[in-house]
C-alpha cells in the first residue's frame, strides 16, 4: 500500500492532503496541550502531510520547535512550502533516524500502516509523550453499510478500522499509557461535511445523542474520532 502515497495516487484521490480539516485538528491537538499544561521544546508529527498542522500550531507554540516527517514525495512538495522560522520538514521515515521528541503527534496515521502494531512499538521510542488521533470507523451505521468501509480502504488508504475501545487497546497492547481521551466529532464540526445532504440526515441523531452519550452515538452512528494522549 505505499505506493498509494510515493506514486501520486493519494494525491488524486485527496487533493490539498486534507488541508482543509488542518486547523480543526490544530485545535483539538492544542486543546489537548493546554489542557495538560505541556510546554515540549520540540515536537514532531509523523505523516504530516501537507503540513498544515504543524503551520497552525507554529503560530500558537511559540517557544516550540517543531519538525514534521513525511514519505510521500507529492506531500513534501506541499509541506516544505510552509517552512519557516521553527518549522522544518524532512522527506524521510522518522522510524529509521535516532531522532526523539519531548511530544511527538500521529494524527490519523497508523490507520494507513499495514503493520501497525510493529509500527506503534518503534514509534515509542521517538518521544517523551504522543498525542495521537485516530478515526472510529466501525460503528453500526458503517457496518449497515459496508461500502462506505470499502471506500474509506482504497479512498483514503484506511487498511484497519477501530472503535474507542479497540483504539485504547491496541496502544496499550504497543506499550503506551494512556493519560486523557476524548473523542472528537469531526462528522459534525467539519464544514465539508455540514454540506453533504446524507450526512447532514446522519448528524441529526448523532448530534442528540452526541450531547447526552458521545460514545455510545460514535458506536451506533460514527462520525467520530479518538484523540489520545500518552507515553
Amino acid at each position: 500500500m505505499k505506493e498509494l502515497y510515493t506514486s501520486g495516487k493519494y494525491l488524486e484521490n485527496n487533493p490539498g492532503w486534507h488541508t482543509g480539516d488542518s486547523p480543526w485538528k490544530a485545535e483539538q491537538i492544542l486543546h489537548m496541550i493546554k489542557k495538560h499544561n505541556i510546554q515540549p521544546a520540540t515536537l514532531c508529527e509523523i505523516g504530516c502531510g501537507a503540513g498544515e498542522i504543524l503551520s497552525q500550531l507554529h503560530e500558537q507554540l511559540s517557544a516550540t520547535q517543531l519538525y514534521g516527517y513525511e514519505v510521500s514525495p507529492q506531500a513534501f512538495e506541499l509541506c516544505v512550502k510552509r517552512e519557516k522560522d521553527r518549522l522544518r520538514f524532512f522527506l524521510e521515515d522518522l522510524l529509521e533516524t535516532q531522532e526523539r521528541f519531548d511530544l511527538l503527534l500521529c494524527i490519523d496515521v497508523f490507520e494507513h500502516i499495514p503493520n501497525y502494531l510493529f509500527f506503534l512499538e518503534k514509534l515509542h521510542d521517538h518521544a517523551d509523550r504522543f498525542i495521537f488521533h485516530i478515526p472510529l470507523d466501525l460503528s453500526l451505521l458503517t457496518i449497515l453499510r459496508p461500502g462506505r468501509l470499502i471506500q474509506g480502504r482504497y479512498g483514503v488508504g484506511h487498511l484497519h478500522l477501530f472503535t474507542y475501545e479497540l483504539a485504547l487497546a491496541v496502544l496499550k497492547d504497543t506499550g503506551y499509557e494512556i493519560i486523557d481521551s476524548f473523542l472528537t466529532a469531526g462528522g459534525l464540526e467539519l464544514s465539508k461535511n455540514k454540506r453533504r445532504v446524507r450526512t447532514v440526515l446522519a448528524n441529526l441523531p448523532r448530534r442528540v445523542l452526541g450531547k447526552i452519550n458521545d460514545r455510545l452515538s460514535a458506536r451506533l452512528f460514527g462520525g467520530y474520532s479518538l484523540l489520545v494522549l500518552a507515553k
